[in-house]
């Protein structure tokens, strides 16, 4: 007899308290992250069942929580979450990337915080993710273009109000790049998905923090990176009009780790290969993610 297709298996996610199939989440229409996107979210990745700085996500969410004014803080038991997830959908020796979501909840539609304050909506899920494509850009190196940032000025909260970001990255693909860099006041800031770094005169310089830019995780691990490799860094303004003068440019984050830019707005860079400092930071990323594991 033929075999028959086993069906797939659904997939398990966490959603305000309870493990359940993704298919039975029903999210209320009067949820403010659905009117508003009244909302914040994080991204953690999991190198086969290793999960990257989780603590830092969940605290990112938390700061952001606390500038909404949220009801709800403190995150740190979604680490125990985002570890069930993994063994529930079988993805402990996959690589995988765990998506949290929080909103203010569900009440009736208007503009003020409701009174009583709602329970927060909190989802979760777990989903297989494909080095493969990520890791031949790395090879590769990427194309960017430049845009101005229309983003509001609270940047360093990351919500799930992304249209700016959205509307970018959409422009990017169209002309054929990968990533779209934000310029505000002439300043280039981040990618609409990543943070973005430059080398001058051999020193990696990136964006100070400020609330114009996203406080990464990655760009943090970056930077504690160059000091162990013994590379100078600045946190200064890098200003769109003295980028000619960059030997290197890339782009770091959750799901890019490190990627060398070889083109910005249709100009060939670098003759089309990343450079050496790309090279070396994507080593010692490696061997750090690989002694994480051991």
């Amino acid at each position: 007899m033929p075999k028959r297709n086993m069906p797939e298996k659904n997939t398990i996610v966490y959603f305000n308290g309870k493990f359940m199939d993704k298919e039975k989440v029903c999210i209320s229409p009067d949820d403010r992250g659905f009117l508003f996107a009244d909302g914040l979210y994080e991204v953690i990745r999991s190198y086969r069942g290793t999960l990257f700085r989780a603590k830092e996500h969940l605290n990112r969410m938390g700061y952001g929580a606390t500038h909404l004014k949220l009801g709800t803080t403190d995150f740190s038991e979604l680490e125990e979450i985002a570890r069930a997830l993994l063994i529930k959908n079988n993805l402990e020796s996959e690589d995988a990337t765990l998506y949290f979501q929080v909103t203010r909840g569900a009440a009736k539609r208007s503009h003020p915080f409701p009174q009583p304050a709602p329970a927060p909506t909190i989802y979760a899920v777990a989903s297989k993710f494909d080095p493969d494509p990520a890791d031949k850009k790395r090879q590769n190196g990427i194309h960017i273009i430049t845009t101005a940032d229309t983003r509001w000025a609270r940047c360093d909260m990351k919500t799930t109000a992304l249209t700016p970001n959205i509307l970018a990255n959409q422009e990017a693909v169209e002309q054929g790049a990968q990533e779209a860099i934000f310029i505000r006041d002439g300043v280039m800031l981040e990618g609409s998905h990543s943070n973005f770094m430059a080398v001058f005169d051999n020193v990696l310089v990136t964006a100070p923090l400020s609330n114009y830019i996203l406080g990464g995780i990655t760009r943090k691990f970056i930077l504690e990176l160059c000091q162990q490799e013994n590379i100078r860094v600045e946190e200064r303004p890098i200003f769109e009009k003295d980028i000619h003068l960059a030997t290197e440019m890339m782009i770091v984050g959750t799901t890019t780790e490190v990627t060398g830019i070889v083109g910005m707005n249709d100009i060939l860079f670098r003759e089309g290969k990343p450079g050496p400092f790309a090279r070396k930071l994507q080593a010692a990323y490696v061997h750090a993610i690989e002694s994480l594991k051991s």
